[in-house]
């Protein structure tokens, strides 16, 4: 701030507080009039039958507002609040009070806390964390700030979010694999394969699809549909269709779907491809806390 806006401000302040002063100590006493009886002296003011008394303020209201005032130059004082002063207070350090410096004190205060809470957890395995009930306690309330938006309060999941309660895994369900897409994220890309297959092998394949896990198909379409898989699938799902944790590729042999597994929704996986991202966390979790969430994962496909 410029020289001349602090002493702009410094001078309206003041000026303020000496006026609102001086207002105070004007109204204290009551001017006595010759011509006003000394017992029933009013201020003239007279609405519907009811007239104003001119007397002082009582002795505690006059007392509270001079209290407040002292309050404000002591503030003043120590505290920034008149254009450039810093203020000073000999306690503080460096002799002035700053919010950056009440902010790191706060964030050491914080973090100690943390410390005790979660850190006591960071040397113990993911194993024997998913069996510490008050450990699981903590991790539900991560889970719950940071994951059910997308995965859901029961981590029952939802089109396009996986399921983290069953045994179904696209990356791996090991500690290891969990603490990887926590920390680093995951990016899943299905290619679209209307421009290769064109609509009629789209429907080809739908139906060899459909017909690994069991569901209701077209007999007569199963045989090309397996030459169109093999020859543009497999690369990722696998000759047994199985999946490929390296690559995030489901098994399509079981009745477990991130998308729809009807017909309908197996064509659009096919026709226009598919494009899941799981957002890196750690620079939005402390490490810690991806540990705990790591075993609170692991430990719902246990039970």
């Amino acid at each position: 701030m410029s020289t001349f806006w602090s002493w702009w401000i410094i001078g309206l302040t003041v000026t303020n507080l000496l006026l609102i002063l001086w207002v105070l100590l004007a109204n204290r006493k009551v001017a006595v009039r010759d011509d006003v009886d000394p017992e029933n002296r009013t201020t003239g003011h007279v609405y519907d039958g009811i007239e104003e008394y001119d007397n002082p303020l009582p002795k505690w209201w006059f007392y509270m507002f001079m209290g407040s005032i002292v309050f404000t130059v002591l503030y003043l004082i120590i505290y920034p609040g008149l254009g450039n002063w810093k203020g000073y207070f000999p306690f503080y350090e460096e002799g002035h009070w700053t919010s950056v410096r009440q902010l790191e004190e706060q964030q050491k205060r914080a973090l100690a806390q943390h410390e005790t809470s979660y850190g006591i957890y960071s040397t113990m395995s993911v194993e024997e964390l998913a069996e510490d009930s008050r450990a699981m306690k903590m991790a539900s309330r991560v889970y719950a700030n940071n994951c059910a938006v997308c995965h859901g309060a029961d981590a029952g999941g939802a089109l396009g979010f996986p399921n983290l309660t069953d045994n179904d895994w696209l990356y791996g369900g090991t500690p290891e694999n969990i603490k990887y897409t926590l920390v680093n994220g995951r990016n899943a890309a299905m290619p679209a394969w209307s421009g290769v297959l064109g609509e009629k092998g789209i429907n080809t394949v739908t139906q060899y699809v459909l017909s690994l896990s069991g569901a209701e198909h077209n007999v007569d379409l199963v045989e090309e549909g397996q030459k169109i898989y093999a020859a543009n699938c497999a690369a990722c799902h696998g000759g047994d269709a199985k999946g490929n944790y390296a690559m995030g590729a489901p098994n399509l042999t079981d009745d477990i779907w991130l998308y729809e597994g009807t017909p309908a929704g197996i064509r659009q996986s096919l026709r226009q491809g598919r494009n899941g991202v799981m957002p890196a966390q750690q620079n939005r979790l402390r490490e810690d806390k991806i540990h705990l969430l790591t075993a609170y994962v692991y430990s719902l496909s246990l039970e």
